[in-house]
């Protein structure tokens, strides 16, 4: 255990909500959601204002629609995430050099190379002072929590929420622990919890009074050893520079349940497109090629086949990846079908058999496990670099003009803007951007030759829009 807390835990409040509410002013301080904008589409993340109405992150979009009517539904935009994402890092790590990037909004810094001889009122100064820049050069606001351990750094991260801050001074570990529901120790989930209540325990401090011989006799020696440790605050877990992706993947969730193998058949040669592209602009290859398949009945089943030499070869992929269809039962119907290459590496050699091999031969049927398919929530997994992927319920677009609500456009007279919605052959668009005032809307022909897709806004550290308590 280390003497000093300082390591801290930095996650950004409500992240994507946030950045679209600061890209586009008439939504400050209003309910937005962003996620599937579709039929079966699901809840990403949800703004404070609209989570007072009980919408909550992988909540079904058309609950939330009922919910709050009046929220602003809008599709994702990872670019504009990715951009405001940059700018935030490159702020942490001008702080300190150890920083442990998690996911699109969230990181692990490790302060002994800023603080030689750290109290906690140090670690709160200096915390602080981060949370301040990031807003003074955004527009953003994060929560951080600080202790002597990423565990106790990341539930305080939780309990700070939002734009706040608490540090965990040493030797207080297991005190603020103890009060908390078991569930908020990672890797109590609600099996374990459910298990770990039939014998009376519910409060992490419970947890930890067993004894570790207790909780190896109720769950095995590696779950039981770690959570007992965890239960005491006890984590010695480093701050890692470099993280590797588990996988990269897509998938998407139909509006009705899809017999069709044709339909199924285009729509995995999109989502193949998808994760090659991914894997050649990381520089990734893989060895393992996964489907993953939502039945009528919300049971998930996953298939997979590992190849001899890693690829990054779309072909090769969507081979593989048809091959497992193939296999697959789908007569009652799928509702979501995804496609992930794992067991990743940054070198690609190609298998020059690969184009021998007999299509006739039945595709493999071993189930496998995989954690990192894209999840509804931002942030809260170890995907590593791999890219967050649309939402579930945005299939791919079609031949034809399709406008998506929250895309940003650009209008050869009212310059740029985005997409309030369409249908009807219409677009309506509202046009505004980080630093104007809240803009006026329009109304076009979805074919109109003068509006098109744009890149979204951009900012620098120290452009951020004039403070405005609504943005917050």
């Amino acid at each position: 255990m280390r003497a000093r807390p300082v390591i801290l835990h930095l996650d950004l409040d409500a992240f994507f909500t946030a950045v679209e509410q600061l890209h586009k002013p008439s939504l400050r301080g209003k309910p937005v959601v962003v996620g599937g904008v579709r039929g079966r589409g699901v809840v990403s993340t949800a703004s404070y204002e609209a989570r007072a109405f009980g919408i909550r992150s992988a909540m079904a979009t058309s609950e939330a629609r009922r919910r709050c009517p009046n929220a602003a539904f809008l599709s994702p935009r990872f670019p504009a995430y990715r951009d405001a994402s940059a700018a935030v890092m490159e702020l942490v790590r001008a702080v300190t050099p150890l920083v442990e990037q998690v996911s699109i909004d969230e990181a692990y810094l490790d302060l002994t190379p800023a603080l030689p001889s750290p109290g906690v009122d140090e670690v709160e100064e200096t915390a602080e002072r981060l949370r301040a820049r990031i807003h003074d050069a955004t527009g953003l606001t994060a929560s951080i929590g600080g202790g002597t351990s990423k565990l106790v750094a990341k539930i305080h991260s939780d309990l700070a929420k939002p734009d706040g801050l608490l540090v965990v001074p040493a030797g207080e570990e297991a005190q603020r622990l103890a009060p908390m529901s078991v569930r908020a120790i990672p890797g109590v989930g609600p099996a374990t919890a459910a298990r770990l209540s039939a014998y009376g325990v519910t409060t992490v401090g419970r947890l930890a009074e067993l004894g570790v011989d207790e909780c190896v006799a109720l769950l095995g020696k590696a779950h039981g050893t770690q959570l007992h440790a965890f239960a005491l605050g006890a984590d010695d877990r480093e701050v890692v520079i470099e993280r590797a992706a588990k996988s990269v993947s897509a998938e998407t969730t139909f509006d009705t349940d899809v017999t069709d193998r044709v339909r199924l058949g285009a729509h995995l040669r999109a989502l193949t497109e998808r994760v090659g592209e991914r894997l050649r602009t990381d520089g990734l290859s893989g060895r393992t090629v996964v489907l993953k398949a939502r039945r009528h009945d919300f049971s998930t089943v996953t298939r997979s086949v590992t190849l001899d030499q890693p690829t990054d070869d779309t072909a090769v992929v969507l081979r593989q990846a048809e091959r497992l269809l193939a296999a697959l039962d789908v007569s009652d119907g799928l509702r979501l079908v995804g496609v992930g290459v794992s067991g990743l590496s940054l070198y690609t050699q190609p298998d020059l058999l690969d184009g021998l091999l007999d299509d006739s031969l039945p595709a493999p049927q071993a189930p496998s496990r995989v954690d990192d398919f894209a999840r509804p929530d931002a942030g809260g997994g170890d995907g590593g670099s791999a890219e967050p992927l649309p939402a579930a319920g945005d299939e791919p677009e079609p031949a034809t003009v399709s406008w998506r609500p929250g895309q940003d456009v650009e209008h050869t007279e009212h310059g740029r803007g985005w997409v309030q919605g369409s249908g009807v052959g219409r677009v309506t668009v509202r046009f505004e951007g980080p630093h104007t005032e809240v803009g006026r809307v329009r109304t076009f022909a979805v074919d109109d030759p003068d509006l098109t897709a744009a890149d979204p806004p951009t900012w620098q550290p120290g452009d951020a829009p004039p403070d405005d308590p609504a943005a917050r």
